[in-house]
């Protein structure tokens, strides 16, 4: 059963039941690379961020109740407007790629993932099926060295190592053959027209989706992901089938090889990674899986956001990373093309953990019994690894911690210290003396190594 719901864009995710294997080895593989990265910097920026509101969903009518809620200085009609046309003022002049590429690298990201074209259909890219996009002389932005923002941002986070996911959104709502002007405003999120009625202006929008997709998987290196949003948008609902088997089997069969797909809540042979949105899986899971969250409280740039301390985002990536996934972590670039400063402070805060304490993070799987009380599992080669997660009220280490394994344990060393501890185990349990521990703060999570040598 799949659960294809969007709730106040946010979408709901797959039954891991019915995930399907990719039968390509090449494919295959690269999951297996793709799930040991673990932290991806995820991004969503358009020129509508100028606005401070919701990114695209309020040009969605039949999504007013929540996503206009915050539109109180004009009215909708007008508010459209000036959405559509905020390309004509977006110049994001202290936009660099090379500071973002090393902020992520440093701070522990390993991936990019980044908003090529939103629901708004407007390209951060140098496309040439639009003119709706960063490189069009409309945009001032358009003289910029770094005007191609994507092509900018992959060469620069590649300099630094990381891996690339490439977000497109299937629905395009400045596309004509999307939402056709002949047939009147659109009253939902899906395509304004019977496609069975109008199968030529369906094709048109399939060749045009394909086109731009094979933009970015041909012009832009190499892409580890295709992260597809927009899950209404498949054969199932209204016929709006955009032939994605043949199109993936190209990619596959030219540029990108190894290319993994999301083919979000759709299900299915290119649903390679199920993406739960904002949410974790109550239970461990053994197929692939991306949690996207958020650092602040929207994916989109507000001016009020509030966003999560490093204490929230080490919890989270444990809770997440414990459970067999990753996480994608959303940061909204401002207008101006530099990052909020208090989420940047949040970042480092979790890059500093992860200077410590990453060993048990990265290319690291579940392990029974994976998660109780204030613990985390996780394991790598032939190490146990275990995280004791500090409580905000009450941030200190216990004298003693009471672990399960099923595995006979030969040391315990503290990844902060490097120091063996004493420990007493008793079939499964272990009771871990940390008396002899010397630290001098406690720091959101600590961290041991169980070796079973």
């Amino acid at each position: 059963m799949l659960k294809n719901i969007v709730e106040q864009g946010i979408h709901n995710y797959t039954n891991p039941h019915d995930y399907i294997v990719p039968k390509e080895e090449a494919v295959r593989q690269h999951i297996d690379y793709f799930m040991g990265l673990k932290l991806g910097l995820m991004m969503h920026w358009a020129p509508g961020c100028q606005l401070g509101t919701y990114e695209s969903w309020p040009l969605s009518d039949g999504d007013s109740t929540w996503s206009q809620e915050d539109i109180d200085w004009t009215d909708i009609k007008t508010f459209k407007e000036q959405y559509i046309s905020a390309n004509k003022t977006f110049n994001p002049v202290k936009f660099r790629p090379d500071k973002w590429a090393k902020l992520a690298k440093d701070c522990g990201f390993k991936y990019l993932l980044f908003t090529t074209k939103h629901h708004d259909g407007f390209c951060m890219y140098d496309t040439q099926t639009t003119d709706y996009k960063i490189t069009d002389p409309s945009c001032p932005f358009h003289t910029h060295p770094y005007a191609d923002v994507v092509g900018s941002l992959y060469e620069a986070f590649r300099k630094e190592g990381l891996a690339i996911s490439t977000y497109f959104s299937k629905p395009d709502w400045h596309s004509d053959y999307y939402w056709h002007k002949a047939f009147g405003t659109a009253p939902s999120r899906n395509v304004n027209y019977d496609v069975k009625e109008h199968p030529e202006l369906w094709e048109k929008f399939v060749a045009y989706t394909h086109a731009q997709i094979e933009e970015l998987c041909n012009n832009y290196g190499k892409i580890d992901v295709l992260w597809l949003d927009g899950g209404w948008v498949n054969a199932h609902t209204n016929g709006q089938d955009i032939h994605l088997p043949q199109l993936v089997h190209k990619l596959r069969s030219t540029t990108q090889p190894h290319l993994i797909v999301c083919d979000r809540t759709v299900g299915g042979a290119f649903e390679n990674i199920i993406t739960p949105e904002k949410t974790v899986p109550e239970t461990a899971l053994s197929i692939p899986w991306e949690t996207c969250a958020t650092l602040g409280n929207k994916f989109s740039f507000h001016y009020t956001d509030q966003f999560k301390s490093g204490h929230e985002l080490v919890h989270l990536l444990l809770d997440i990373v414990c459970k067999g996934g990753n996480l994608a972590l959303n940061i909204a670039p401002q207008p101006d093309g530099e990052l909020p400063k208090p989420a940047i402070a949040s970042m480092k805060q979790l890059g500093e953990w992860l200077n410590i304490f990453g060993e048990g993070i990265y290319n690291t799987h579940i392990v029974a019994p994976y998660f109780h009380d204030h613990i985390k599992y996780t394991a790598k080669d032939d190490n146990i690894y275990v995280f004791y997660l500090y409580d905000d009220e009450c941030p200190h280490l216990p004298n003693t911690i009471n672990l399960i394994t099923n595995s006979p344990i030969q040391e315990i060393i503290s990844l902060r210290t490097h120091t063996s501890l004493p420990f007493v185990q008793e079939s499964c349990r272990i009771t871990l003396d940390t008396t002899t521990l010397n630290i001098e703060n406690t720091f959101y999570a600590e961290g041991f190594i169980l070796k079973t040598y």
